[in-house]
């Protein structure tokens, strides 16, 4: 195949083509979008139990998100060990399940990078983006919105 291994062959072939005097063409573009690996469709994951054990256990580690903040995944093992969330099996499983929880949209992932060292940690959405941001009221200028009539 053409993409296999990341598409590094395709990008030696068309590397020769594609820039002339530092510009890149539309070629090196659509080989660089090409080369890419596609992302997981996380919508699409298996949480490994049914589905009402599986919100059980996603409620139980959402709100183990909702008291301790951002946590990183060895430290959600531990608080889940902590707590005695139910249900988990392994923390291959748990980790399973915090992707699954991505896909519906009940956690973000952060990604906080310090010089060379990337740490990444999960927290809870907003669940309402009108309460955390209160709307100060607002006067409104009745010059502002007058329109000038042009003689």
């Amino acid at each position: 195949m053409w993409f296999a291994g990341g598409g590094g062959g395709l990008r030696k072939l068309c590397r020769a083509s594609a820039v002339f005097d530092n510009e890149i063409t539309y070629n090196s573009l659509l080989v660089r979008y090409m080369s890419r690996e596609r992302a997981v469709n996380v919508r699409k994951i298996n949480p490994k139990v049914p589905i009402q054990e599986a919100y059980a256990i996603s409620n139980s580690l959402y709100d183990l998100f909702k008291q301790h903040g951002p946590l990183s995944v060895p430290n959600t093992w531990l608080r889940a060990q902590e707590a005695g969330v139910s249900g988990l099996n392994s923390k291959t499983h748990m980790k399973l399940l915090l992707k699954w929880m991505r896909g519906k949209k009940m956690l973000k992932l952060i990604c906080n990078q310090v010089g060379s060292s990337k740490k990444f940690f999960h927290s809870v959405l907003p669940e309402d983006p009108l309460q955390v941001q209160p709307a100060a009221p607002v006067e409104h200028n009745k010059q502002a919105f007058k329109k000038k009539r042009s003689k």
